[in-house]
């Protein structure tokens, strides 16, 4: 009886694909390719009457967002522009920026959301790279933009965008913005996805030397990462996100499709002010905003007169470096609910949550900053998150100590880098996305990143840092900025060197004193040799430019 039921089973499982895959096929009634540009229609179906977006006085209704959208995808189409082809856009966090985030795609082209703090010639080499056949311009960046053109063998048609809060500025091109939507059919059919795989983002890496790579997103990544915010940030239809995140980068970390998809209300934000934001919370009842730790860093140190405390809850989310636990609590202090996610432009930005676990709760707030501070476990939507030794490929142990590299895998990793095929093999090795984020693994399963790959100090054979000084620096009252990179050092190889930026206001520390301030909060061999005081070169994203930084230390 054993053997036959044995047997009886063998066989199902040898015919079972078989069996279950007789007559079933997927058609347009139990399959449509993923694309989040699906959001937006829904949104206006089930709240055409609901704001959708607030910029200065403008108030936008969803159904109003879909057909402005709908018309840029007509207009840009008439233009035989279309699938494969890449149309860029360079304005701040305003509503012709997220329009373009569905007008855009649905046309079949590919965003190419331009970071505007990019110099002309960097800029240049993007619309070239990418093969950009129109460019839309919030006048604001009109001046270098025309410096960018005249650096171009053939430049795009061109489309000024006279947004109502920009500052003084030229308007370029042959047609403004409005113009141009009117052209398009606000009831335009446009030309639905037929594979998800297909290209509809591209983003370009703050690259550090050299230029930048052009990193391509799919449909599938991006429809599934907005779905990963909505989920692990908590977002409802009663959502109010403020913009104090560029839509450049990494398209919001996709929050632009995200809150959409739960049909919340997005604040529109050009720049970021202290003052602004801290208004914007208390007049929209704000209740969900991302940025770098930066801008956590300008709320924190915003003059007295000028913070608020507010009758409801606030979360907002960081990443890109470590918040050190000192910037974390101070926003905790300030009612805020910080959300650490870790991720990269190739991962459309979050790929990594410190998930909360609720024991975690009855710690003292010092202790939770620096939980809180940990880059944590896979985003739901992610296949795998490891640290791995790249020497044996193996997981390092969960000890807290061993440093490995953060390896991710999934449908939320670009596609590669655009005409760059070494690279993205180089980045893909062994089936997973090599990240370059050195990390130890703590027992509970959480990943911490300890440095940049390029960033660990090695002196006198000891492996230091750079972000656990960096973390000590932060804890000292009137240092706002730190920044800790290696300098050479004929006795030690390389020693650590500490850049520091005085909280506004203060004037009294030396060098003596953040010395001993290091002395008393690390050992003897991660004390910095060196201390300057300075402002921190940043990228166009605010992270702190340490290849600059490292330049300047070995002429110190």
């Amino acid at each position: 009886m054993f053997n036959q039921v044995f047997v009886k089973i063998k066989l199902e499982e040898f015919l079972g694909m078989a069996i279950y895959e007789e007559g079933l096929s997927a058609n347009s009634a139990n399959y449509a390719p993923l694309t989040p540009v699906d959001f937006l229609e829904r949104a206006a179906g089930t709240w055409p009457d609901k704001i959708a977006i607030i910029h200065g006085e403008t108030r936008r209704t969803y159904q109003e967002f879909l057909e402005r959208s709908k018309r840029m995808a007509s207009a840009i189409n008439k233009r035989k522009i279309g699938k494969g082809d890449v149309v860029s856009i360079i304005a701040p966090n305003t509503p012709a920026m997220l329009e373009a985030h569905y007008g855009v795609i649905m046309s079949g082209a590919v965003l190419n959301a331009l970071n505007y703090r990019l110099d002309a010639p960097t800029i240049a080499f993007i619309l070239e790279h990418g093969a950009s056949k129109l460019v839309m311009v919030d006048k604001e960046f009109s001046s270098v933009m025309e410096e960018a053109f005249s650096l171009m063998k053939k430049v795009p048609e061109v489309i000024g965008i006279n947004d109502e809060l920009a500052v003084e500025g030229e308007l370029l091109g042959e047609i403004d913005y409005e113009t141009f939507l009117m052209e398009g059919d606000a009831n335009y059919q446009w030309p639905r996805v037929k594979d998800e795989w297909d290209s509809m983002a591209l983003n370009y890496t703050s690259g550090t030397t050299g230029n930048p790579k052009g990193v391509v997103f799919h449909h599938r990544g991006a429809f599934l990462n907005a779905m990963g915010n909505a989920v692990a940030f908590g977002l409802d239809s009663s959502t109010s996100y403020l913009w104090t995140l560029p839509m450049f980068h990494c398209n919001g970390w996709t929050f632009t499709w995200g809150v959409t998809a739960v049909g919340g209300c997005h604040v529109c934000l050009r720049s970021v002010d202290p003052e602004l934001i801290f208004k914007l919370i208390e007049d929209h009842k704000v209740s969900h905003m991302c940025g770098a730790p930066i801008v956590l860093n300008m709320l924190v140190h915003a003059p007295e007169n000028v913070k608020k405390r507010f009758n409801h809850l606030v979360q907002i989310a960081t990443g890109g470096a470590a918040p050190p636990s000192a910037v974390i609590a101070a926003m905790e202090k300030l009612g805020f609910k910080v959300l650490h996610l870790y991720g990269l432009t190739e991962t459309y930005g979050p790929s990594g949550i410190c998930a909360w676990p609720p024991e975690w709760d009855a710690l003292d707030l010092e202790v939770k900053a620096t939980r809180m501070a940990r880059q944590g476990v896979g985003y739901p939507t992610l296949e795998g998150f490891r640290v791995v030794n790249p020497d044996t490929l193996e997981d390092v142990p969960s000890d807290a100590a061993t440093i490995g590299e953060i390896w991710i895998r999934g449908n939320t990793v670009m596609k590669g880098y655009l005409k760059n095929p070494e690279a993205s093999a180089e980045v893909f090795e062994h089936g997973w996305f090599h990240s370059g984020d050195l990390a130890v693994m703590h027992p509970d399963g959480y990943a911490e990143v300890k440095d940049r790959s390029k960033d660990i100090i090695i002196s006198g054979g000891e492996n230091i840092s750079s972000l656990e000084i960096e973390e000590a620096l932060y804890k000292h009252p009137i240092i706002m900025e730190a920044a800790v990179v290696a300098r050479p050092d004929e006795k030690w190889g390389e020693t650590p060197c500490a850049f520091v930026t005085i909280a506004p206001g203060q004037t009294d520390l030396n060098e003596n004193e953040v010395v001993q301030w290091c002395r008393d909060n690390l050992a003897s061999f991660k004390i910095p040799k060196t201390i300057v005081f300075c402002e921190l070169p940043k990228t166009s994203t605010g992270k702190i430019q340490k290849f600059l930084l490292r330049d300047e230390a070995k002429n110190l």
